[in-house]
């Protein structure tokens, strides 16, 4: 039962997304009971299964804050492997294939714990990373939920979010894969706000800019858009709208995107005020 309210609130968020991208790179909902595509004995039960020893802390591989050390949480004691949102991704000119699994609230958090597992598909199916890339309670993959950033590569777009009934808070991650383990782009955060006297939204948009680089450029944009509400008593503001954008670049010598400049941490400091 939890699986499939997830499922329908889940799509419910990805809509939107999903009608303004209709060609766009996709993550799908595979029943767990399938074969993975060339492994006809093998189902994606099997990939969610070889996570139990992660969660339990008794395998090689170490569930990673992708945030970073400082924001470790433990996974929940009852986290559900029975659902998971699929991607095929590249990596280092490699066919790799993305399960993400939201598990909840984490055992010690307010927040949710959403396990993003990398599986090398060549041969015998291998688990290569797993980490946490929840950031609030409810996380999925954004829609494209990747995004070629050089021939044989992809960067991979998470979203985690809450919201109430004015407003919608959401942080989106993007990573990329390099040697085999996600690496941490950036973190954007976003903030809607839905009154009776204004609707204020956030939206995010990211583009790649082939540079003759290791890896694209990739620029993000976020619209910044007001519009007045109708019939309302309440003082209205101004219609507006206005992008703020940063591009990220390769940098070889710090072997890491990095942004062109401080914008969206600005961004983020002026919602937190409104919040």
């Amino acid at each position: 039962m939890i699986s499939i309210l997830f499922r329908f609130i889940l799509a419910c968020l990805l809509l939107p997304w999903l009608w303004a991208t209709a060609d766009a790179q996709t993550a799908s909902f595979p029943e767990m009971s399938s074969a993975v595509p060339g492994h006809q004995d093998v189902t994606y039960l099997d990939l969610a299964n070889m996570l139990i020893p992660v969660l339990a802390d008794t395998s090689p591989i170490k569930i990673r804050p992708i945030l970073g050390d400082d924001y470790h949480e433990a996974p929940p004691s009852t986290g559900d492997l029975s659902s998971a949102a699929v991607l095929d991704i590249k990596a280092g000119g490699k066919e790799r294939l993305t399960m993400l699994f939201d598990l909840g609230q984490a055992s010690d958090s307010a927040e949710g714990f959403a396990l993003l597992a990398l599986y090398d598909l060549a041969g015998k199916p291998k688990l290569l990373d797993a980490v946490n890339v929840a950031t609030d309670r409810i996380t999925f993959f954004r829609e494209p939920a990747r995004l070629a950033i050089g021939a044989g590569d992809d960067a991979v777009v998470t979203t985690s979010t809450h919201f109430n009934s004015s407003q919608g808070y959401v942080s989106t991650l993007l990573l990329m894969v390099r040697n085999d383990r996600f690496k941490l782009v950036d973190t954007i955060d976003t903030f809607d706000e839905n009154y009776c006297g204004y609707k204020r939204t956030q939206d995010l948009a990211f583009k790649t800019l082939p540079e003759g680089r290791l890896y694209a450029a990739i620029k993000a944009t976020v619209t910044d858009a007001t519009v007045p509400g109708e019939g309302c008593e309440d003082e209205q503001p101004k219609a507006s709208s206005h992008k703020i954008s940063v591009t990220y670049r390769w940098s070889k010598k710090a072997s890491r995107y990095v942004p062109n400049s401080k914008a969206f941490e600005r961004l983020s400091a002026e919602n937190a005020k409104r919040f």
